[in-house]
């Protein structure tokens, strides 16, 4: 590499790169505390007998028993009589993963319905069928009438994750599964019809399919398999799946598997027609529902974006949704923590319960009421109404609140939200006297039984139409809100009887953190944290004139004020004076420097906080101090308002913040008692495929708006860094195989302009100039995607962060390429520094007496060589390797064939790179004048016999033209082997990148290699051959070009740097659409149209009419 400044730039990107990748690794290794607890059970496990020869063996299916005491299996078989769910675990994972599920949903079973509660509750958006189809008097079943009959498979812990050939085993056995489990029911139905045994129920016609990991992808593949029974699946729940691509898109089969279950799903929810547009039949899949739940953020190995099912599933048959924004859980969680969280566990158990219908004792056939199960179950009102409460471009998703159908005086129609139920009666007339609120904020500091009127003409003024109260007090049994067009004394009295509003079920909850400890009963140290927010738009207090918060009394402790445990906090504010833009610029500076916001007393009770960099890319630590309360309206005696422990109390209380963050992708996440959090939401911007919105994130904090605060903001750079690979370890990928590829093409370049063949280091670097390499071959590909999306009418990225992130990444690659570089160059110093200490110590010592022994052995050794067959061998080298490797990537496994490529080339660079050396000390002994003949006949012969490996299909030696001796020779006889040396150099890079994506799988065949191995998949060895095949025809450099001719056709000049510059692009591409293994189809392309040059110049060559192109120096000739 020339030039000092070039050695600069790699040794900084080098370190940059390390730096990089050491952040990440601390962020990714430090401790998780995910707030889950634990789920204990007693579990057996029923084996269920297999009398068919489909792989029983292999694997196995167990029906799951809760209990302490034994049991008799087939007795427990006979009884079965419930809703089949079957569960299928994921990459490496045990059938005895099912316990926790399966454990949780017999207790609540035996429990009984999850305690009701009054909060708002989700339904079905309006592009999931909400708007069509009226759902207003579907309720969820009042008791569970079937319990759930868990069946698991035991798939031997393979790594599913790795190689599509184990998917579509796991598919196919998936699917026998399914069928033995429903013929199980119809034998123990039987059984209990021939003993007499009272027969209730119907038989199942389907099961449930729970996956986890890549089990939830095998439910998916056997739903739309052949040969699995019609409707025998139509629900289908998973958790922590990758439904977009894999989660290590390396392997071509996997890949390609992954593609085409997604597009038969793609085409099982349209509807079926002939060629000429006429009906057939309903979609297949029409009775399917799909739910997936992600991990969020805390998942480092299935990301949200991987679990979404866009463009997979409809709205209308499914959805995804973050464990985060889940109802009752609001955790993210690990991978393997998903599967016994108890908080997500319990409520996935009472979701499944919830589906069986109640008259027929098995899941509700209807597609929609399924659905709307799954949204209310999960989902939670505040995750619904975030847009609106942000007025964000998609509020018209608003969802479709509960309301009652009744009419006015007139007799029109009117929908109100469902009021509190009639047995959590109020008795107006016990309330205390009612207060009147003068200003925007209203305080409740305890329950007193009162009712407090806020005019919303007066008070909603000046711009603050918008209304938000936080409380802890419980929706209907601890707080009510009504919408009054008058004053009045009852909410009950007529005329106002259909005029007066109650909009308690508009309260969303929220988690809220520990309750304060109170020091004695009655005492006001600490506010409580809120549970529950309300808010109202403008539009809902249209037509309104008072809004009454009233709150239910309790009595006193010991004569004293009901202690400090209920809060209840409202404030009518203007949205606008809310918000706070948190530019690019604002966020990377904080990242060497904290950035301090300051929230003045009387504040709005919501701020917004628009971060214009995603968090999921950049995560920031946001921390919350109490500065200053405005003691005058604390509720503190006037001599009181001026001490200092006074004002410190003042501060307890305060309610602890509450920070709301909200994603695209991910949906919404919730951080309680705010105080110094680590705010990160699980989106992926950046990508090709990323919308406008995925670029910011928003943060509403809800903070006591009587008290000053004092908010921080910085970046975590071991958050960021992991973030970075975590989300874009594809496209890293993708355009390493691109860099390598325009490094061959400088190559390749230089060669066609008879210049020195530079090394891969320096080809590397030469990417990174600006002007010549990196616009070319970086940027005008990104404009080229873009373009690309404007001609398919796909929306487009947003364009500063995807052009942003898309060069770092390729920087980045640019870096990891280096480092592998450098690594190989050590490796070969250090062989090549061997090599030639352990040939001179052998001339030293071949005339010693210890090695007769040795001279003999090989002396008498030489019949064995004389072999016809071992001379045939020895005079085709290359035709015995590239044997070798195509039947290893045939009948074993790609990488095998790779390696032997692998080992082809090390031995070759090793080999260029010795008489690189010998010839380099040749010279410093002739100008040192010691007595060694370089020309001498031995020396000639010595090294003549070294590269009978020349990389054609015939055995060639160096002829005396090659060597520098030579009077028209420009170019030394070692500078030749140097050339030689950076060409396979570079090949070799090439192909162990190509064998390092192969490594997941290879991993996996070891795996199972005492279960009986089946063949590779044919794509996988096709490409594989295609990649050995590029190796063998492009070994010299003299192949880099070709001049061929054709009867007909004028003398065509061939440059295989125009192919490697095609083939870096669409790697590029692979690594912007997250496909590297797509890379692959580049690699065997190069392959084989270098096959098929070679082979044209063997053809023609016999005819005179295809010479190589003839170059300026003897040696290359």
């Amino acid at each position: 590499m020339s030039g000092f400044r070039a050695k600069i730039r790699i040794g900084i990107l080098i370190i940059v790169v390390v730096g990089i990748c050491l952040a990440a690794l601390y962020g990714l290794l430090k401790p998780i505390s995910n707030g889950c607890t634990m789920t204990y059970m007693y579990p057996t496990y029923i084996p269920i007998s297999s009398s068919e020869s489909i792989s029983p063996v292999k694997y196995g299916l167990y029906l799951y028993h809760e209990g302490w005491k034994k049991i008799d299996f087939k007795e427990h078989l006979k009884k079965l009589s419930g809703v089949p769910v079957l569960f299928i675990p994921g990459n490496g994972g045990s059938f005895k993963q099912v316990r926790s599920l399966a454990a949780e949903s017999d207790r609540a079973y035996q429990n009984g319905l999850l305690e009701r509660t009054f909060y708002q509750e989700a339904s079905l958006r309006p592009e999931e069928g909400g708007a069509d189809i009226n759902l207003s008097g579907f309720q969820l079943p009042n008791q569970y009438t079937s319990r759930l009959d868990w069946f698991a498979v035991d798939l031997e812990g393979e790594h599913s994750a790795m190689d599509g050939a184990i998917l579509k085993e796991h598919t196919e056995y998936v699917i026998y599964a399914i069928h033995k489990i429903l013929d199980q029911y119809k034998v123990s139905y039987d059984a209990r019809t021939r003993e007499g045994a009272a027969v209730s129920g119907s038989l199942p016609k389907s099961v449930i399919l729970v996956g986890h990991s890549m089990g939830g992808f095998v439910a998916r593949a056997a739903v739309i398999h052949p040969r699995l029974r019609k409707s025998v699946v139509e629900t289908v729940l998973t958790l922590s799946t990758p439904h977009q691509s894999p989660p290590v898109a390396l392997q071509p089969s996997l890949g390609h598997y992954f593609a085409r279950v997604n597009s038969e799903w793609r085409e099982g929810y349209n509807v079926q027609t002939t060629n000429t547009g006429h009906y057939v039949s309903d979609p297949v899949l029409s009775h399917v529902v799909v739910v997936s739940i992600s991990g969020a953020y805390n998942d480092y190995q299935v990301r949200s974006k991987l679990t979404s099912l866009d463009n997979i599933v409809p709205p209308t048959h499914g959805f995804m949704i973050s464990s985060t924004a889940m109802k009752n859980v609001w955790l993210s969680m690990e991978h393997q923590a998903i599967l016994w969280c108890n908080q997500l566990v319990v409520q996935v158990s009472h979701t499944l319960l919830s589906l069986i219908d109640s008259r027929t004792g098995q899941p509700f056939p209807d597609t929609q009421k399924r659905l709307a199960v799954f949204a209310r179950m999960l989902r939670s009102g505040i995750s619904h109404n975030f847009d609106s409460m942000m007025q964000l471009p998609s509020y018209k998703r608003s969802i479709n609140i509960p309301v009652q159908h009744t009419k006015d005086v007139t007799g029109s129609p009117v929908h109100r939200p469902v009021a509190c139920p009639a047995n959590i009666h109020w008795n107006d007339g016990g309330l205390d006297r009612d207060l009147y609120i003068q200003i925007n904020e209203v305080t409740v500091l305890a329950m007193d039984g009162r009712r407090r009127w806020l005019d919303i003409q007066k008070l909603g003024s000046n711009g603050k139409s918008h209304f938000v109260l936080v409380t802890n007090l419980e929706p209907c049994s601890g707080i009510r809100l009504h919408l009054w067009p008058e004053k009045g004394k009852s909410a009950t009295s007529l005329p106002l009887n259909d005029r007066v509003v109650e909009v308690t079920s508009k309260m969303m909850r929220i988690p809220s953190g520990p309750a304060p400890r109170q020091l004695e009963p009655g005492s006001q140290t600490e506010q409580a944290p809120p549970s529950a927010v309300f808010w109202l738009g403008p539009e809902d207090m249209h037509g309104f004139r008072f809004l009454t918060i009233s709150v239910a009394p309790r009595p006193t402790v010991s004569g004293r004020p009901p202690p400090a445990a209920s809060m209840a906090v409202g404030q009518f504010f203007n949205p606008k004076e809310g918000n706070q833009e948190l530019s690019p610029w604002f966020m990377l500076q904080s990242t060497y420097s904290q950035k301090d916001l300051l929230l003045e007393e009387a504040h709005p009770l919501a701020v917004k906080l628009s971060f214009a960099i995603s968090l999921g890319l950049l995560p920031v630590t946001l921390s919350l101090k109490t500065v200053g309360c405005g003691i005058r309206n604390s509720g503190l005696p006037e001599e009181e308002a001026g001490d200092l422990e006074s004002s410190r109390l003042c501060k307890l209380r305060c309610f602890p913040p509450v920070a709301l963050a909200w994603d695209d992708t991910s949906g919404l996440h919730i951080y309680p008692n705010l105080n110094s959090e680590t705010i990160v939401v699980d989106s992926s911007p950046s990508h090709w495929s990323s919308t406008q919105q995925s670029e910011k994130t928003i943060v509403l904090l809800l903070v006591d708006p009587h008290c000053s605060y004092k908010s921080s903001i910085s970046i975590s750079v071991s958050a960021a860094a992991s973030r970075l690979l975590l989300l874009y370890s594809p496209k890293i990928v993708g355009f390493s195989i691109a860099v390598v590829f325009f490094a061959l093409m400088r190559q390749a370049y230089s060669w066609d302009l008879d210049l020195r063949i530079p090394s891969m280091l320096t080809a590397v670097e030469s990417n990174l100039t600006l002007i010549s390499h990196l616009f070319p071959l970086a940027i005008l590909p990104i404009f080229l995607s873009l373009f690309l999306s404007l001609l398919m009418s796909q929306p487009l990225p947003p364009f500063a962060s995807f052009i942003g992130i898309s060069l770092i990444c390729y920087i980045f690659a640019n870096g990891f390429i280096a480092i592998l570089i450098l690594i190989s160059h050590l490796v070969f110093f250090v062989a090549a520094v061997t090599h030639i200490f352990i040939k001179t110590r052998w001339q030293l010592w071949e005339r010693n007496v210890c090695f007769f022994f040795l001279r003999w052995f090989v002396n008498h050794s030489s019949s064995f060589f004389s072999l016809k067959m071992v001379r045939v061998l020895r005079a085709n080298p290359v035709l015995v390797m590239a044997l070798t490797a195509m039947v290893l990537a045939s009948l074993l496994h790609p990488s095998f064939g790779l390696l032997i490529l692998l080992f082809s080339h090390f031995f070759s660079c090793h080999n260029a790179l010795c008489s690189s050396f010998l010839t380099a000390s040749c010279r410093s002994h002739e100008q040192n004048n010691e007595n060694f003949d370089c020309n001498s006949e031995d020396y000639k012969v010595s090294e003549r016999l070294k590269f009978k490996f020349d990389g054609s299909f015939n055995r060639t030696f160096a002829s005396d033209d090659n060597f520098s001796s030579s009077p028209d020779s420009s170019k030394s006889f070692g500078d030749t082997q140097l050339d030689l040396f950076h060409h396979r150099h570079g090949l070799l890079i090439l192909h162990l990148v190509a064998t390092m994506m192969f490594a997941p799988s290879v991993v996996a065949w070891f795996q199972r290699l005492a279960l009986g191995e089946s063949l590779p998949w044919l794509l996988d060895s096709v490409l594989s051959i295609g990649v050995i095949l590029h190796g063998i025809c492009n070994s010299k450099p003299e192949f880099n070009s070709f001049f061929l001719s054709f009867t007909g056709i004028p003398i065509r000049n061939v440059r295989l740097y125009f192919i490697y510059l095609i083939a870096g692009y669409w790697s590029y591409f692979s690594g912007l659409t997250l496909a590297p293994y797509r890379a692959f189809y580049a690699m065997a392309a190069v392959g084989g149209i270098s096959f098929a040059l070679r082979m044209s110049h063997r053809w023609n060559s016999q005819k005179k009419e295809v010479t190589y192109s003839s170059r300026k120096h003897s040696h290359r000739h």
